[in-house]
């Protein structure tokens, strides 16, 4: 693979600006995390299976105290230590809540809000927003990897959050970060955009796909573009990537260059896929165009794939 240009690092995303001290080397030590987490400028970042839970009031921030914490219904024993804030050290810990997304949103003083949402309209510093991020993928492995996969035993939490132990059989669980590559494929002066159904009305896109076992970068952005368009891709290059908390996804950009042209729709992935020149892509962006097609919003990867094409930064 090519390196990236030095123009990328200038690409704006959600995300990506996560700047706290994790502590890696002290998540074992069980007294500095109870510490930590009962100093009084600590905060929780608190979430439900898909939504994030704040405060209702002027100085709303991330998280909660501990005491309003607990008072919700959260587990001091299921308390994920995210790390400390470089200018400050203040300590952030993420925990779920035993509850519903409809019995919080009864509560006048909680807002219930989801991650998306929150970045389309730049709710907080870009910095928050990856603090977000970083809490909510975490939050989602621990909810849905309660019991061991080897035995069935319950888990518990180990090392600050970033281990589950089967006491029965003694197996260690580690949270997953699945790699996706998402991939503007161009041709001359064309790119290729597709329509998954997924998308709200009008939206086109670039393709994008999971990674598979033994697979490299290049291979997967091949394999996953002539599965979903027929069209044989040749040079692929790394240029950037993002964490993506959907629920726990790093995505690989990427740019290819197609080896062919024609389009066959191959499997139900997209509801429809076409070449798309540079005129009709700043139509998509000034939101001129005849049949109201536009590409995804700036929080995405594939805004930034799609923009640096057009601007000649890719």
């Amino acid at each position: 693979m090519r390196p990236a240009a030095a123009s990328l690092q200038a690409m704006e995303m959600s995300f990506i600006d996560n700047t706290l001290d994790r502590q890696s080397e002290r998540r074992g030590d069980s007294d500095y995390l109870k510490a930590l987490l009962t100093r009084p400028q600590t905060r929780i970042v608190l979430s439900t299976d898909k939504t994030l839970v704040f405060r209702n009031e002027a100085d709303n921030g991330i998280g909660h105290d501990l005491d309003a914490a607990l008072a919700l219904g959260a587990s001091a024993d299921e308390m994920v230590f995210l790390g400390l804030r470089p200018e400050d050290g203040q300590p952030l810990f993420a925990t779920t809540l035993p509850c519903s997304d409809d019995d919080l949103e009864t509560n006048e003083d909680l807002l219930v809000q989801d991650l998306r949402n929150l970045a389309l309209q730049n709710a907080f510093s870009s910095g928050d927003l990856s603090v977000l991020a970083q809490a909510r993928a975490l939050i989602h492995w621990h909810r849905t990897h309660q019991h061991c996969s080897k035995c069935g035993a319950k888990t518990h939490m180990a090392e600050g959050g970033y281990r589950r132990d089967c006491p029965s059989c003694g197996a260690p669980h580690f949270p997953r970060t699945d790699p996706c590559v998402i991939m503007l494929i161009t041709h001359e002066d064309r790119a290729l955009l597709g329509r998954p159904a997924r998308l709200p009305e009008g939206v086109y896109t670039t393709l994008a796909g999971f990674m598979e076992p033994g697979e490299t970068i290049e291979a997967a952005v091949r394999r996953e573009v002539f599965e979903e368009s027929r069209v044989r891709v040749g040079e692929v290059s790394l240029v950037s990537n993002q964490p993506w908390p959907f629920p726990a996804n790093l995505m690989l950009g990427c740019i290819g260059t197609a080896t062919s042209l024609d389009i066959e729709i191959a499997d139900d992935e997209l509801e429809a896929c076409k070449w798309c020149d540079r005129d009709e892509v700043r139509q998509m962006i000034d939101g001129t165009h005849p049949e109201e097609h536009r590409i995804p919003p700036s929080i995405s990867i594939a805004y930034e794939l799609i923009v640096g094409w057009l601007e000649d930064r890719i």
